[in-house]
């Protein structure tokens, strides 16, 4: 039998937690200094994290790389599934041409003005995206859609990188807090899912914050003191209607579904809106941007027909998961199999406080939003097939199954990454590098409130992924909470927000998003970095304060 130690380096928790930060640092060192690939960085750490396990934590090795085993597992699955599946989804669309009718349906609604046109892409649409999707795909999407429109490169990279934040904690249908539920549930479905949508529901009480203020910061970017001054209301409109149907959904609805619902109901929201106020000062700034005038044939383009064939697999998706998450939840998940993960289960190896780290691995086929995008997909493609229009759109079953092999193909790196991330994740808890890590946080007092979202502003920061971010750190925020005798009134689910929250506000700079965007408008990466660094500083400064605040004086208006 092996127990994790929180001080058993030289009988000193400061030590010992200095020593269980190795794995991390050799992460962010490959990462940044070295500047080697994600998937390669994650591999050394876990090398790192084995090593530091066994020889300064004392865990036997072949229990060290049992640990790995079952968080590749993990990793794989739902995570990985889940991510692979919510970008099939949208290539899904694309394949069958009619995501370029919802592209023209953009310009229809915004009457001209690029502002709102832009605002609605990245924002609205772009928060769809990264709720089926995420991993860079509404960057890369939104910024050649908004370069279209005639936006300059500098000022598309900065508007995409400042829009894709809002909706990250809910991105790839939630993946992120579905990862922070697991972290701390000890193998526990029940308890993960209730961890997760507890999580997911005071995350609804700091994001719509952030996605109030978005859309009229995007027109400042876009168009200076006159886009605030011409275009506030309908920024208020989209940020708004978004802020709060996302904290309706996370604490009322399938949090899953947090962003869909959210993207498609701020979409609707300025459809609507647009119908009885008029844009001012269009022809103005078309001339500025060098656009010619606004003419009627784009407009006579669409029919509600084709608007409302390129927007069916958003509906489709929302009724199935509403279904599976609010009709059937119990027969799903009766279907689970629960898997004592072998060797380190049954007592074998004990927590710091002597129980069960979580050595039983959940095989939720059903109850997955893996299987349930699966799902959606194919009655979408189904849909596609069926109403096939030749010459205009093509569509068939078997076109996107051949679109899911090449995403399989496409993504398989950064499945990879994600699978090694949880593997390291695993070999930290299971050891106790990260509990000893969490004691020695707690001494933070109060502070640890504030400086919370940092770390997971770091992690994604570094690693691109609020979801790798979550399986880092989660577990430390968690038994840091726990072990603060400060925070003893405070639920550690804040905590989970906290780390949640700090990756959203540090997606925009992580490296992966960087790359992305320059590729996406030819700008150099340090160039976008320079433009939103001062941005991702001060949502994260706003964001401490918005945690510390919770934690204290705050706490009342918690779920």
């Amino acid at each position: 039998m092996f127990q994790a130690l929180t001080d058993p380096v030289a009988g000193n928790l400061g030590l010992s937690a200095l020593v269980a930060c190795v794995p991390l640092l050799t992460f962010f060192v490959m990462l940044i200094g070295v500047k080697a690939k994600a998937h390669i960085s994650a591999a050394v750490a876990l090398v790192a994290a084995l090593i530091v396990a066994v020889v300064a934590f004392q865990m036997p090795i072949g229990y060290a790389l049992i640990s790995a085993t079952q968080g590749a597992a993990f990793g794989a699955f739902p995570i990985v599934y889940i991510i692979l599946l919510a970008v099939w989804f949208y290539e899904v669309t694309v394949r069958s041409g009619r995501s370029e009718d919802l592209r023209r349906f953009f310009d229809k609604v915004g009457g001209g003005d690029i502002r709102i046109q832009a605002m609605l892409i990245a924002f609205s649409f772009g928060g769809l995206l990264e709720a089926l999707a995420g991993f860079g795909a509404p960057i890369a999407i939104t910024a050649t859609m908004i370069l279209a429109l005639g936006v300059k490169p500098k000022r598309a990279a900065l508007a995409v990188m400042l829009a894709n934040t809002a909706p990250v904690a809910y991105g790839a249908v939630a993946t992120p807090i579905t990862t922070a539920g697991n972290m701390v549930a000890g193998g526990d479905a029940s308890v993960a899912s209730a961890t997760a949508q507890h999580v997911a529901a005071i995350v609804g009480y700091q994001a719509p914050l952030f996605a109030l203020s978005v859309p009229l910061l995007l027109v400042i970017i876009l168009d200076g003191k006159r886009g605030a001054r011409e275009c506030w209301i309908p920024a208020m409109v989209v940020g708004g209607s978004f802020a709060i149907t996302q904290w309706w959904c996370s604490n009322h609805f399938a949090y899953e579904l947090t962003d869909v619902v959210a993207a498609l109901v701020s979409m609707a929201a300025l459809v609507a809106f647009m119908r009885f106020w008029k844009p001012r000062g269009v022809e103005a700034v078309r001339k500025d941007f060098g656009l010619p005038p606004v003419t009627a044939e784009a407009a006579s383009e669409l029919n509600g027909t084709r608007i409302f064939m390129a927007l069916v697999p958003y509906i489709v998706v929302v009724l199935v998961f509403g279904i599976c998450k609010l009709g059937i939840p119990s027969l799903l998940s009766s279907t689970d199999i629960k898997i004592a993960w072998p060797v380190i289960s049954g007592g074998t190896i004990l927590s710091a406080a002597g129980k069960d780290p979580g050595t039983t691995f959940t095989l939720n086929l059903l109850s997955t939003p893996g299987t349930m995008l699966l799902v959606a997909g194919m009655i979408s493609a189904l849909i596609y097939t069926i109403f096939n229009e030749k010459g205009r759109y093509q569509m068939s079953m078997g076109a996107a199954v051949q679109e899911l092999g090449k995403t399989c193909y496409r993504m398989r790196f950064s499945a990879l990454t994600i699978v090694l991330v949880l593997s390291l994740a695993y070999v930290m808890n299971f050891s106790g590098q990260t509990i000893s890590i969490g004691e020695f946080l707690a001494g933070a007092g109060p502070a640890f409130a504030f400086i919370s979202p940092l770390l997971g502003w770091v992690g994604t920061a570094v690693t691109g992924s609020d979801t790798s971010a979550n399986a880092l750190f989660s577990s430390l925020q968690y038994s840091a909470a726990q072990a603060n005798p400060a925070l003893a009134n405070v639920t550690p689910d804040l905590f989970l927000a906290a780390n949640t929250m700090g990756g959203v506000v540090g997606k925009m700079i992580s490296p992966q998003s960087l790359a992305i965007a320059a590729v996406a408008t030819d700008e150099r990466e340090a160039d976008i970095m320079k433009s939103v660094l001062p941005w991702s500083v001060g949502f994260l400064v706003v964001l401490c304060c918005l945690v510390f605040l919770q934690s204290g004086i705050l706490s009342f208006i918690l779920p």
